[in-house]
C-alpha cells in the first residue's frame, strides 16, 4: 500500500534528564490516517505528539509536515502549526470564554474566515460532540449532578468543547494526547465517533492513549512505545489478534479484560 505522507519523523531523538524518549523514533504517518499510539505509563508514547506539534524540541533529527522541515521556533513556526491541531489531556479551556468563544476565534484568527461562518462551524463541532447546548455557558458553569462512579460533570463537558476546538481551523492533522482519560465508557465512545468522522473528512488523526479500546474501531495503525522505543506497528487486527513481541503480550495481558 502506497502511502501519502503528512508527518515524518526522521531519527527524532527527545532527551528528559538522562532519559531518552523517544529512541531514534522514525516513522510516517499517512494523509488520512489514524494512528493510535499505545503504552504503559512513562513508555514515551506522548512525546513523539509533542514533538510534532513543537510543544518539545528535538535534540537530533528531522520533523517534517507536508513535506516541509518544522522549524524549531520563532515566528515562522506559527503556520504550521495552525496546521497541527491539539487535544491537550488537561484540556486548557479559557476560563473567561464562552464555549463557542473557546472554539471560533482560531478559525477568524488563522484562517482569516469571517466570523459568521467561524460561529457556524464551531456550532457545528459542539453539536457533534454534545454540548451546543451550553453554547451561552462559561467553562466553570459547565457543572450539573453527578453520577456515583463517574468524573465530575465538568470535566466531561471540558474535554468535549476542547475536542470541538481542535478542529476548528481546519488543520491538516489532529493529535490527541491522552483524550480518555478520565472520562466515562459514553464520552469515550463520543470521542471516538468525532476521530473517525474528522479521518472520513480526510484528516489525519493521532491519538496517544492507554485506553485499548480506541484503537479497535478507530485506527488504521496501531503503535504500541516501551522504553521509548516503538515495539510494534501494526494494524488492530493483527496486533491485538497475534502480537509478535513479548512486550505486546506482556501489555496487553495486563489491560484486556476479555
Amino acid at each position: 500500500m502506497t502511502v501519502d505522507p503528512l508527518i515524518e519523523l526522521r531519527d527524532a531523538d527527545k532527551y528528559f534528564g538522562g532519559l531518552r524518549v523517544p529512541r531514534d523514533v522514525g516513522r510516517t504517518v499517512g494523509r488520512g490516517e489514524v494512528v493510535v499510539v499505545i503504552g504503559p505509563s512513562g513508555s514515551g508514547k506522548s512525546a513523539p505528539c509533542r514533538a510534532i506539534n513543537r510543544l518539545e524540541t528535538v535534540r537530533s533529527g528531522t520533523i517534517l509536515l507536508d513535506g516541509q522541515p518544522l522549524p524549531h521556533e520563532g515566528k515562522v513556526l506559527a503556520r504550521p502549526r495552525a496546521d497541527v491541531g491539539m487535544v491537550f489531556q488537561s484540556f486548557n479551556l479559557f476560563a473567561h470564554k464562552t464555549v463557542p468563544r473557546n472554539v471560533s476565534p482560531g478559525r477568524v484568527k488563522v484562517r482569516g474566515r469571517k466570523k459568521e461562518d467561524a460561529d457556524r462551524r464551531s456550532r457545528d463541532l459542539l453539536d457533534r460532540v454534545g454540548v451546543v447546548d451550553r453554547a451561552d455557558e462559561y467553562p466553570a458553569q459547565l457543572s450539573g449532578g453527578r453520577q456515583p462512579g463517574s468524573p465530575p460533570r465538568p470535566l466531561r463537558h471540558w474535554g468535549r468543547v476542547a475536542i470541538a476546538r481542535a478542529p476548528a481551523v481546519e488543520p491538516k492533522a489532529v493529535l490527541f494526547d491522552e483524550p480518555t482519560s478520565a472520562l466515562d465508557r459514553k464520552v469515550i465512545n463520543e470521542v471516538l465517533e468525532v476521530v473517525r468522522q474528522l479521518a472520513g473528512e480526510g484528516m489525519t488523526v493521532i491519538v496517544v492513549t492507554y485506553e485499548t479500546g480506541c484503537a479497535r474501531p478507530a485506527a488504521h495503525r496501531v503503535v504500541l512505545m516501551a522504553d521509548g522505543r516503538i515495539v510494534e506497528d501494526r494494524p488492530p487486527g493483527e496486533f491485538f489478534g497475534d502480537p509478535r513481541s513479548d512486550r505486546a503480550e506482556d501489555f496487553l495481558s495486563k489491560i484486556l479484560k476479555h
